[in-house]
């Protein structure tokens, strides 16, 4: 996606807020990162676990979106779960995730989210939705 055209899509969105950027794009892997910032910490400091489960799903959606038909159909989350493993206060965490199945009405995801020493910080299982646009 050329950079102007990717501003003009993410401005306003929760992938801006939270400083979520796709990183790595293709049929079999999608990574994305985001930094742990006052938008993505909880009251005592640490990543919240929301802020993780949104970059999962971000993972999910795209990755998903990217294997359909763009025109006639849309990606939308159906299923999310997510075990917080460690927890995280700076820096910048990454998600990969990889499709466990490709089908015609529904994607299954698996994410993980790690640090920059490559240790898991979450785990993640996103089902997602193909729905025809109309």
């Amino acid at each position: 996606m050329e950079k102007e055209a990717e501003k003009t899509i993410l401005k306003d969105t929760l992938m801006e807020a939270l400083g979520i950027k796709i990183v790595e794009l293709d049929q079999q892997r999608v990574v994305a990162t985001m930094p742990v910032m006052g938008a993505t910490r909880q009251p005592f400091g640490m990543l919240h676990g929301g802020a993780s489960v949104a970059l999962a799903e971000t993972v999910a959606s795209v990755g998903t979106f990217n294997l359909i038909d763009q025109v006639n159909q849309r990606a939308v989350g159906l299923e999310i779960n997510a075990n917080h493993i460690r927890g995280k206060r700076d820096g910048i965490v990454t998600a990969v995730g990889i499709p466990l199945h490709k089908g015609r009405t529904t994607m299954v995801w698996d994410i993980k989210i790690t640090d920059e020493e490559e240790q898991l910080i979450c785990v993640s299982r996103c089902t997602m939705a193909i729905t025809n646009i109309k």
